[in-house]
């Protein structure tokens, strides 16, 4: 269950970089750290974090996933926009 949550966020972060060879290696105590295989070889991108911390590292690594923007939250930006000058 504790690595579910790991791999969870690091298959989010595959997604959102395109690079399909990040991993999660779990070590004994309940810590985790990412590795980026891309060149051959493990290339260690943190340091070994508990879970949440590793979780909140993933998600905030790499590129962000696009924020969806309704046609409405478009509107109330324009008027914010307009009011604001």
């Amino acid at each position: 269950m504790r690595t579910t949550r790991a791999i969870h966020a690091v298959e989010r972060l595959k997604t959102r970089s395109g690079n399909a060879r990040y991993a999660a290696i779990a070590l004994s105590g309940g810590l985790f750290y990412l590795v980026d295989r891309s060149s051959g070889t493990d290339q260690k991108m943190s340091d070994p974090l508990p879970l949440d911390d590793f979780v909140k590292f993933v998600d905030e690594f790499g590129p962000k996933k696009p924020r969806k923007v309704s046609k409405l939250d478009l509107a109330f930006e324009e008027q914010i926009k307009k009011s604001k000058s």
